[in-house]
């Protein structure tokens, strides 16, 4: 399947489906709407509809200058989008973001470290690979 950051949006995959409809009912070809769909995903190179619907419908859509929040090293954050790279095959990104208040990195008493601003990896569903000590992600973002 195709790179998923290159793929339509499920709205504009259905209006695809619909002007292929269209056009081969011009041509005197009958297609159900659901053949239609089939159709699409095929041209993207998935299996079927639902795989292509997934793979769009799973992945989040983030630009630079979006509000977002999430937790960084387990400390909660609001923040802008400074940056973003796609990274290696697509399925993951490195951003940055510019905490709208610092955030204290470190997890002990007798001193902290706040950041400002941070880059992080994330794959598509907005979760760092990358795990803390205690197994949650190092950065979680998603949409403010």
């Amino acid at each position: 399947m195709e790179n998923s950051e290159t793929i339509p949006s499920i709205d504009e995959l259905k209006a695809q489906a619909k002007r292929l409809r269209e056009k081969l009912r011009g041509s005197g070809v009958s297609l159900s709407h659901g053949e239609a769909l089939e159709m699409i995903a095929h041209q993207f190179g998935a299996r079927d509809w639902n795989t292509l619907h997934a793979s769009v419908g799973n992945r989040m859509r983030l630009r630079v200058g979006d509000r977002v929040a999430g937790h960084y090293l387990g400390q909660p954050f609001t923040a802008e989008i400074r940056g973003m790279t796609v990274l290696g095959d697509g399925a993951r990104r490195r951003v940055t973001l510019q905490f709208d208040r610092p955030v204290d990195v470190v997890r002990f008493d007798s001193f902290s470290s706040f950041r400002q601003r941070v880059s992080g990896e994330i794959g598509w569903d907005g979760r760092s690979p990358r795990k803390t000590s205690d197994g949650e992600p190092q950065l979680v973002v998603r949409p403010a």
